[in-house]
This record gives C-alpha cells, sequence and structure tokens, in this order.
C-alpha cells in the first residue's frame, strides 16, 4: 500500500462557466482540501465550453447543475466530442460527480415543458421532462449501500422530474423533499463509478462521508486498497445534523 504523500488524484471540473448554480464549485475545493489534509496531492483542471481534454486522463469529473438556457448553450459542444469522452470514461471507471443540469445530461434527453426536446448523450438509462411544479427546498436521503449508505443533506430547486430506466439504479431514496421527480420517493443515479443527483449547497462539505466515499472509490482505482485517515469533521456533521434534524 502506497503512503499519502505518494498519492495523487486529478480532477476535472467540466463546464465550470456555465453549470456552477449555488456555489456548486466548492464541490471541487471540498474534495481538494480532504485530500491535501490527508497528505494526497490533487490538481484541478477547467475544461469550459471549447476546450478540450483526454477525460481518461482524470480520476474525478465534476460537472455543476445550471438553469435550461445555459444547458442549451453548451448542448453544441457537447455534441462535439466531449459526449463520447463522457460515455468512454464511465465504462472506464473514472469517478463522476454530476449535479442537477449535471446529473440531466448523463441522460437521453431533456423534453420542457413547453415540448422542445434537448437530446443529451446517454450515458445512463433515464430521461427528464419538465413540469410546472418547482421542487424547491432543503431535502435529504440516504444513499444505497452500494454508494456508502450515508444520509446526505443539501438543497433542490429543479423543475424537471426525473425519471429512471429499467437499466439505472437510483442512488438513493428520499426520506425529505422531493428528489427526481416527487412521485416515486427515488433521488439521483448510480451507474458504475458515476453518481448523479439534485444536490446543491454545495453538497460536499456537509456530507463528509459521502465526499470520502467518491475520494477512495478513485484512490483505489489508481493505486489499489487504500485507507484513508480520519480528520476532524466535528464542524460538517454538526452542519450536517442541523439540517437532519430540521428535516425530521
Amino acid at each position: 500500500m502506497r503512503g499519502a504523500t505518494e498519492m495523487e488524484l486529478k480532477i476535472c471540473h467540466m463546464y465550470p462557466d456555465v453549470l456552477n448554480l449555488y456555489g456548486d464549485g466548492g464541490n471541487i475545493i471540498c474534495m481538494k482540501k480532504r485530500l491535501n489534509w490527508r497528505g494526497i496531492e490533487a490538481s484541478v483542471t477547467k475544461l469550459p465550453i471549447g476546450e478540450r481534454a483526454s477525460l481518461a486522463d482524470f480520476d474525478i469529473v465534476f460537472i455543476g447543475g445550471g438553469q435550461d438556457f445555459e444547458q442549451e448553450v453548451l448542448l453544441d459542444d457537447l455534441h462535439r466530442g466531449k459526449d463520447r469522452e463522457i460515455i468512454s470514461a464511465i465504462d472506464d471507471g473514472v469517478v463522476f460527480l454530476t449535479i442537477c443540469g449535471g446529473y440531466q445530461m448523463m441522460g437521453s434527453y431533456y423534453e420542457t415543458y413547453d415540448g422542445k426536446r434537448c437530446d443529451f448523450i446517454g450515458a445512463v438509462d433515464l430521461c427528464t421532462v419538465g413540469s410546472k411544479q418547482r421542487m424547491i427546498g432543503n431535502y435529504k436521503f440516504r444513499c444505497v449501500d452500494d454508494a456508502g449508505g450515508s444520509v446526505v443533506v443539501g438543497f433542490e430547486n429543479h423543475s424537471g422530474k426525473t425519471y429512471l430506466g429499467a437499466d439505472a439504479k437510483p442512488l438513493g431514496q428520499v426520506l425529505a423533499g422531493f428528489g427526481n421527480n416527487g412521485e416515486d420517493g427515488t433521488e439521483g443515479v448510480h451507474h458504475k463509478n458515476l453518481f448523479g443527483c439534485y444536490c446543491h449547497g454545495p453538497m460536499l462539505p456537509k456530507n463528509p462521508a459521502f465526499c470520502d466515499m467518491l475520494l477512495q472509490t478513485a484512490l483505489e482505482r489508481r493505486y489499489g486498497a487504500v485507507t484513508l485517515d480520519p480528520l476532524d469533521d466535528r464542524a460538517e456533521l454538526a452542519a450536517h445534523d442541523e439540517m437532519c434534524a430540521k428535516l425530521g
């Protein structure tokens, strides 16, 4: 087993110029800090519209959320080869965290309430349909065991209702709030090492167990068995537990 100082993770932040609602970029800061505090190096590469990089060279890819208009703006860039890069990286086991609009992009399409269809990449068997209902507020969900089993708290704000197909599995079950669609009790998707959900906030700072699960998954993919040193998470867990209590 390698020592912490011998390890490094490469993180890619896709579309930081258009998909960065509600402080989603804070997830990048959180991952980097939790690695550095353990003596593990972390590099971050931003990949905006118009720029290319081989996603196979990264250990973690993050895609945040944006409004419908911003998703439409990047569609042309996405379909100029980045869609194939994303699918290939997912198949190869690269860790992906995708939030809200970034999560929706992993599916086949988004159909707006007025019937306009945006074709996405089809990396996962899911689709999103716009509705009149605004699903907004603090929420919590329990992750499936394969995704660590922790309770995640955050903030959701979406009118799109996401429906998982037969070949897709949810990231978790809603304990309070709406989740994927406010109907079936599911939240997010977990496919290989892709984790998608509606959790803004940003998500990771007040969900340290989930963050460490992502980091450990990426480290073990690159280096084999890894044990993460514990951190002093009293402040993070206090914020997490207070939100859990408020949500009941």
